[in-house]
């Protein structure tokens, strides 16, 4: 077979392969680690109102 020529086989190989996905790890962090700093003129009581807010959407 000349080079760039139709392989049918190899298509319908790499198509398995692309269309096949891998979810057998897992993706989800269950350790956090780190720092967080946010600097608001909001007061603590506003702030979770926002929050509460924003769960209930």
């Amino acid at each position: 077979m000349s080079m760039g020529a139709y392989d049918e086989e190899e298509h319908e190989r790499r198509e398995r392969k692309t269309s096949s996905v891998d979810a057998s790890f897992d993706d989800e962090r269950t350790e956090y680690r780190g720092d967080l700093n946010y600097e608001s003129d909001a007061s603590t009581e506003q702030l979770l109102d926002q929050f509460r807010e924003m769960q209930s959407e």
